[in-house]
């Protein structure tokens, strides 16, 4: 939980100190890289780490990824100009890319899977804690000591995770290689999914943001990541240990795992980024009230996610995941019908059925697919599915971005001739104009505010369209569920999880 505290805390400490950092460093231009920059790392080494995991064991790559965290948290604090610090941040995001999937399967590894909702529900309130914390923290630390203190804090959690982990953490004997084998590594590979991933994601969020999506920069990185795609296939075919192995795909129940959460991943840029846009800029709220109205919903998340076992020991997990996007497809079909302006109760009550309804959408495919697989391949598939929930928050940021530019265009250029003259251009200028609503009249400004709920409306019905297409994926996932009779941990068996095993015979699992 410390280790993952690092990671989650990274996430939302630093958004509301970036006016200090700017103001001291300079580099408003670019500074959007110093979230860019760590998402980019993060996701490009998820499948990476997990199978260094399933090679050498959990306990080095954490080990390793704490490591590496610490030192950028410190070389960020040392940071002399924005580019230093996207560099350093660069650095933080390989050593994040080890905490957020190896955690993940180190709670699978020690708890049966009876006791893993608990488990994970704890590791989801760490997420919870931060989401709520690291903004305040945050802003205190910018604005009463420095903002550097960002990242010091870090270290001394660090720490004591460090020595925890060392002291305590003992893996079980089946992680160490077989006497005499030598542990292979598909480097090649790792490089090309590095070349792949980093290309399309830089793609995905500098597009239509730094340079136009038809520009010749975004068709040369889209060129680039197809031919890197295409290049790490023939390389992972050939490969004795590929870092992302062909059965992740074949295995129907991981395959549809991984696709739902990719549109989990589309549908959470609707709440993440465009809600607190809505609270500010419709609902007339303070940042700091409209980040709250966005964290009840995680904050119901993990609750839901505990009582989960209890839907899905009745209904099973395929069942009890299609229940939980369901009925997250209907909240956010709500979000449209909210009236204009509306109460700030409203749309948090909305966030606060949306977490429920997701955490009992997302828990359960992780402890099934997690389940699903042995010691010894546990970690790469954990890290696919965390792969492709990143991949589809990135898609999700450019997919969703476009929409909402085009919808307040249109709402732009059709306004009254009379209040036409001098309106912003883009969700951003928007956005900056209604927090000082001094230059306009009372018209423009009630206009703009329509648009901007216009605007998000249409999002989270694009968010609502990517609930659909995780329901349909679910629909290739197998009745039941298989679970491989190696727990990879301490006390009862993974069957005991008495109808969460939905059977599909695979060699070495057992259908419950």
């Amino acid at each position: 939980m410390l280790g993952m505290a690092l990671a989650a805390l990274d996430s939302t400490i630093l958004a509301t100190a970036v006016p200090q950092i700017v103001g001291d460093l300079g580099g408003f231009a670019v500074f959007s890289w110093l979230f860019s920059g760590y998402l980019l790392a993060v996701t490009v080494t998820l499948p990476v780490y997990g199978k260094l995991s399933d090679t050498f064991g959990r306990k080095a790559v954490l080990i390793t990824g704490i490591v590496l965290f610490l030192v950028g948290s410190l070389a960020c604090a040392g940071a002399w100009d924005m580019a230093s610090l996207i560099a350093f941040r660069v650095v933080q995001g390989l050593g994040g890319g080890a905490l957020q999937g190896t955690v993940q399967t180190i709670a699978a590894d020690l708890y049966p899977m009876k006791e893993r909702p608990r488990i994970q529900a704890r590791l989801s309130s760490v997420w919870a804690t931060s989401a709520v914390a690291g903004p305040a923290l945050g802003g205190l630390l910018a604005a009463y000591a420095d903002w550097r203190w960002i990242f010091l804090v870090n270290v001394p959690v660090g720490a004591v995770a460090l020595w925890l982990i060392g002291r305590h953490f003992t893996e079980p004997q089946r992680s160490r290689p077989e006497p005499g084998a030598r542990p292979r590594v598909d480097w090649p590979g790792a490089l090309a999914i590095f070349a792949c991933g980093g290309l399309l994601l830089t793609a995905l969020v500098q597009g239509g943001v730094a340079w136009a999506w038809l520009s010749t920069p975004s068709l040369l990185l889209f060129a680039g990541s197809a031919g890197c795609a295409a290049l790490t296939v023939l390389i992972e075919r050939r490969a004795a240990e590929p870092i992302i192995p062909g059965w992740v795909w074949r295995r129907r129940t991981i395959s549809a795992v991984n696709l739902a959460l990719g549109a989990l991943g589309l549908l959470m840029v609707a709440p993440t980024v465009f809600l607190p846009t809505y609270a500010q800029s419709v609902l007339g709220l303070s940042p700091t009230a409209a980040g709250f109205v966005l964290s009840v919903m995680v904050l119901s998340w993990p609750v839901s996610a505990a009582l989960s076992s209890h839907v899905y020991n009745r209904l099973g997990i395929r069942r009890c995941a299609m229940l939980g996007i369901g009925a997250a497809g209907l909240v956010l079909l709500a979000f449209p019908l909210l009236p204009y302006p509306g109460a700030a109760w409203q749309p948090a009550l909305i966030m606060l059925a949306l977490g429920a309804a997701l955490g009992l959408f997302q828990l359960p495919l992780i402890i099934g697919v997690q389940s699903s697989v042995g010691y010894r391949e546990r970690g790469t598939a954990t890290a696919s599915i965390l792969f492709c929930r990143q991949v589809g928050q990135s898609l999700g940021a450019a997919l969703f971005g476009a929409l909402a530019n085009a919808t307040l265009n249109d709402r732009l250029a059709h306004a009254p001739s009379g209040i036409s003259a001098g309106l912003p251009d883009d969700l951003d200028a928007v956005s900056r104009a209604l927090e000082h609503p001094a230059g306009l009249t009372a018209q423009a400004t009630d206009y703009l505010r329509r648009a901007v709920d216009t605007t998000v409306d249409h999002v989270y019905l694009g968010a609502a369209a990517a609930a659909a297409l995780a329901l349909l994926a679910l629909l290739l996932a197998p009745r039941r569920f298989p679970v491989h009779t190696d727990t990879g941990g301490t006390g009862t068996g993974a069957g005991e999880g008495t109808g969460t095993g939905e059977g599909e015979s695979e060699s070495g699992q057992a259908g419950a």
